[in-house]
């Protein structure tokens, strides 16, 4: 099976920064766009940023020049470094991954659409 699994959340002031880490555990043959998206508290999920498997990048308007998506494919990892934090960046971060193939013990290759982690917590403090 396939996993998403988010670390690198916390309480910060503002102005801090984080680093936001997304591993992607299972036998994993490919890995299409990964992107954040965040959702804070009576808010709707927004997409934070996201990073194309040719490394092409996009980026939600009130983070831009702010943060910073990256992945490293040997290590079927996503990261997120969110610099120069804001009280309004709070709320609780999810990685999601468009497509994953793997293979799956005795079923052959399977497929795994817009699959998301169980999130990870950030919290700046004014």
């Amino acid at each position: 099976q396939v996993q998403l699994v988010e670390s690198g959340g916390g309480l910060v002031q503002a102005g801090g920064s984080l680093k936001l880490s997304c591993v992607v555990s299972g036998s994993i043959l490919s890995i299409d766009t990964m992107n954040w998206y965040r959702q804070a508290p009576g808010k709707q999920r927004e997409l934070v940023a996201a990073i194309t498997s040719d490394g092409s990048t996009n980026y939600g308007d009130s983070v831009k020049g702010r943060f910073t998506i990256s992945r490293d494919d040997v290590k079927k990892t996503a990261y997120l470094q969110m610099n120069s934090l804001k009280p309004e960046d709070t709320a609780v971060y999810y990685c999601n991954a468009d497509r994953i193939l793997f293979t799956d013990e005795g079923m052959g290759v399977k497929g795994a659409f817009d699959f998301y982690g169980q999130g990870t917590q950030v919290t700046v403090s004014s």
